[in-house]
């Protein structure tokens, strides 16, 4: 059994209901597949409510093999001023200074991600909110959404700082910033 088969198979092992690899991706890697099983087993594992996570180089490393789509879930403010990941979608789960909940959230992500199938890697600043946004997109259908571990800026020090726990400046994973 190839590595792909598996992850088909074990998406039974979370509450993500089971998908075909035809409703998957035609091109996922046995690599990519490999990631996926591990992080879908590891969901199951902690009783995620969603398909599982991956680290930040896991998540870059299925963005560049086009087995994932990144979608940044931070606000536009956190965006221009903390810097994003270029070249991918944005939808806001929370938006303005003061992250309110963006009661429009599933819709706008529908509209940018056609295929409720597709895998998709969730990021925003820690992970947290990521996790929320991802539990909220498999509560309506979506079946592949791995939120991204640490998020762009990793969680906080002793320091009371972010950027030296995690995350994917911490990784020096490509990011740009206005």
């Amino acid at each position: 059994m190839t590595a792909s088969t598996q992850f088909a198979e074990n998406a039974s092992a979370t509450n993500v209901p089971p998908i075909s690899l035809e409703q998957f991706h035609a091109s996922i890697t046995d690599e990519d597949a490999e990631v996926l099983n591990r992080a879908r087993a590891k969901a199951g594992e902690l009783g995620l409510s969603f398909a599982g996570q991956v680290t930040p180089p896991e998540a870059w490393q299925l963005v560049q093999d086009g087995a994932a789509t990144l979608v940044d879930v931070r606000s536009a403010e956190e965006r221009k001023f903390v810097g994003a990941v270029p070249d991918t979608v944005h939808v806001a789960w929370m938006t303005g200074l003061s992250l309110n909940r963006n009661p429009r959230f599933v819709k706008e992500f529908e509209n940018k991600i056609k295929d409720k199938g597709n895998v998709v890697v969730l990021l925003c600043r820690s992970g947290k909110r990521s996790a929320a946004a991802a539990e909220a997109l498999t509560n309506s259908g979506f079946t592949n959404i791995f939120n991204i571990e640490g998020g762009f800026e990793g969680e906080i020090n002793d320091d009371r700082q972010r950027g030296s726990l995690g995350g994917w400046r911490f990784h020096s994973l490509p990011w740009i910033q206005d």
